[in-house]
């Protein structure tokens, strides 16, 4: 091996004392060899403050409209900020779509949901002034809206009713924080409030008086029981354990609430934006003192009953496992049927609300971790939002207070946050365009995108707030605008022009397609088949699956079908949600698995979707079913069953040639046949 001299390795070290980056060095090093706290808050410089997420949103003036014609086009603000965007790049907006278009896109949008075609036929009828207003604020109003859009949030705040990974423990009670979120939606909560609700609920619980209240503001807080639990055998290090619970938590709390990947400063400052590890801990910091705690709805003496019946059983199978870890060759493989034997006798868990609570008594002390390592432990740090958020010479910490969340929940929405509002505002945005004015809902740091439109980002965050922080105002706002009613084919010279200098659609000079999800596929057959269970709310459903494969990651036990048939037919928000067992055909149409927050839901292309629709189970069982209602509506004419066929499925009469087709096909093939390629249509599978 070759050494270096040592007058080069004395010389290299000199350099580098003598550099300004060695003070630092050595600052961070005697710092953290003390394990106190920093003597100084981290520094931020005036460029690092003035990146335009940081900055609060300012409400602008919509641009000036200079010709007749854009003053027509233009219905509201939002066009304004539009139109002046298209216009400074020589591009113009496109047509208006027609009546059937645009009813069947709002369904979608706001209900997930097809239009019946007495509903599309009545708002094509009707000429008078408001009629599409009026339809948007009937859609806003129907129970329909909270699945929807409530399902966007689930997806966001990483929704699921098991931990994942190896033992996918099944959490019972989850369902109620889908059913607050679902409620919360309909009933047009302000937005302060459902954030407050969920990081603080339990600490607000304290001074309600109002049981109902009480209940809904327990279950909100449950968002910090969702994330993905990493359950090993019992040897694993209970620091270590408790400190990726944290972890998770905060991560969440960036991403979800302010849009920042602060969890990137876990380990180390962050390399793209100035949040620095310190300011990581201060924000989990917020978070130590809440741990799970589940709050039992049964009475007293039910609750005593079962925990005597659950004692008694885990006291036996404790005997059990410790002597099966003595066993050795066939006795083991008695005693582990005996084990799987006993484990069926454990009484099933009591209603509940699954929730967190503080323990100050257990409350974890937050240290900076030397590389995120909890074996590492330096200084320690006190609560306190990261300190690019705040004003110049401001102290970022936070005093001591037995409700922590209550103040991280505080500052959130506070006017003095930038970054709420607009988060928010542009995961509106999303949901109506395909994708955000920021087109990464979940990073508005310098490693993600810029905003196509920063002014009108910043007059939706203003007026959300101004509105009292009411999610159907901006609604209102956006589908009332002449850009939400563009068509998605411009004119054809204008669109090759427009494809050249804007291929992506980011300023927005037609509307998008895109394919339904997984939920509002699965919804979209039930519903034109004539099966679909409206019941809203409840515990969730366990449908059929190939036992091969349930075998494989579960215990019959933990895949209980529900008995009742027609609850297999409620709305797919409804089905159980496990992580590590997503129903095949959600799982082919993009459903995610949801160990993280997710912000944007992919839309793939591949043959397992075309297997599904051709062979799956349900689209073979729901053409059937199809078939049956055509039969039944439409009698034995067979272009009154493709008429019928087309109006059901796509919200419009068939073309001449889809006509002509279809007639030819039934010459052939049972009703059934033309039932299940109807399914797999475009004009079915996406929303124009």
């Amino acid at each position: 091996m070759n050494l270096l001299p040592a007058r080069h390795v004395i010389g290299s070290i000199r350099s580098f004392l003598r550099a300004p980056a060695a003070a630092v060095w050595l600052t961070v090093v005697f710092a953290q060899a003390a394990g106190g706290l920093f003597a100084q808050q981290p520094e931020y410089t005036e460029a690092e403050r003035s990146y335009w997420a940081f900055q609060k949103p300012v409400k602008a003036p919509p641009p000036a409209l200079n010709t007749a014609d854009d003053r027509r086009w233009a219905r509201n603000p939002v066009d304004a900020f539009i139109l002046a965007e298209l216009r400074r790049n020589g591009l113009q907006p496109a047509p208006e779509a027609d009546g059937e278009t645009l009813v069947r896109r709002l369904y979608y949008d706001l209900t997930g949901l097809p239009p019946s075609p007495e509903a599309v036929e009545a708002f094509c009828r009707d000429s008078s002034q408001g009629a599409f207003e009026r339809l948007v604020d009937e859609l806003l109003a129907s129970p329909h809206y909270g699945e929807k859009w409530g399902q966007h949030w689930l997806d966001v705040a990483r929704f699921a009713e098991s931990e994942g990974f190896e033992y996918d423990r099944h959490l019972p009670d989850a369902w109620r924080y889908r059913d607050y979120v679902v409620s919360s939606f309909n009933a047009d909560k302000p937005y302060d409030r459902f954030v407050t609700e969920q990081l603080a609920g339990d600490e607000l619980a304290e001074s309600l008086a109002d049981e109902t209240a009480q209940r809904e503001a327990l279950v909100a807080a449950g968002f910090h029981r969702l994330g993905a639990v990493r359950r090993n055998a019992g040897n694993q290090d209970v620091a270590f354990s408790r400190h990726e619970v944290l972890t998770e938590m905060a991560d969440a709390v960036g991403s979800v609430f302010l849009g920042l990947t602060v969890g990137c400063a876990r380990c180390h400052d962050h390399m793209f934006d100035p949040i620095k590890q310190q300011d990581y801990y201060q924000l989990q910091a917020y978070l130590a003192a809440a741990h799970e705690h589940s709050v039992p709805l049964a009475a007293a003496e039910v609750l005593a009953k079962w925990k005597a019946e659950n004692d008694a059983v885990m006291a036996e199978l404790t005997k059990l496992r410790a002597a099966l870890e003595a066993a050795g060759g066939a006795e083991r493989e008695r005693l582990a049927q005996e084990i799987k034997q006993v484990e069926t006798r454990l009484p099933k868990p009591l209603d509940g609300i699954m929730t967190v609570a503080n323990k100050p008594e257990v409350r974890t002390e937050i240290h900076v971790l030397q590389r995120g390592d909890p074996a590492k432990p330096l200084q320690t740090v006190a609560m306190g939002p990261p300190g690019v958020l705040l004003a110049s010479g401001t102290s970022p910490l936070a005093e001591d207070t037995p409700h922590p969340r209550t103040k991280l929940a505080q500052w959130i929405v506070s006017p003095d946050n930038p970054l709420a509002a607009r988060v928010i505002a542009n995961r509106v945005w999303q949901h109506h365009f395909g994708q955000g004015l920021v087109s990464t809902p979940n990073d508005f740091g310098a490693n993600g995108s810029q905003p196509s439109h920063g002014e009108l980002l910043d007059y939706l965050a203003v007026e959300l707030v101004e509105s009292g922080w009411r999610l159907k105002h901006l609604h209102r706002l956006i589908l009332t605008s002449s850009t939400w009613r563009q068509s998605s084919r411009a004119e054809p010279a204008a669109q090759r022009i427009s494809e050249s200098r804007d291929p992506e659609n980011r300023l927005l000079w037609r509307f998008s397609r895109r394919r339904l999800t997984a939920e509002e596929t699965r919804d979209t057959l039930l519903a034109v088949s004539g099966r679909l269970h409206v019941e809203i709310g409840g515990p969730s459903i366990m449908t059929p699956v190939e036992p091969d494969l349930v075998n494989l990651l579960y215990k019959p036990s933990q895949w209980e079908v529900h008995p009742d048939r027609r609850q297999h037919d409620r709305r797919s928000i409804y089905l159980i949600a496990k992580r590590n067992l997503r129903l095949p055909f959600m799982e082919a149409f993009d459903q995610p698995a949801l160990l993280t927050s997710c912000p944007h839901r992919a839309a793939s292309t591949h043959a397992p979707q075309a297997l599904e629709m051709l062979n799956g189970t349900l689209a073979n069982d729901l053409a059937e079913c199809f078939a049956a209602r055509l039969l039944r509506e439409a009698g034995d004419d067979a272009d009154r069953r493709i008429d019928l066929a087309f109006r059901l499925a796509t919200g419009r009469a068939p073309t001449d040639e889809q006509r002509s087709l279809s007639r030819e096909f039934l010459r052939t093939q049972p009703l059934r046949e033309f039932c299940l390629a109807v399914f797999s249509l475009n004009d079915v599978m996406y929303v124009d």
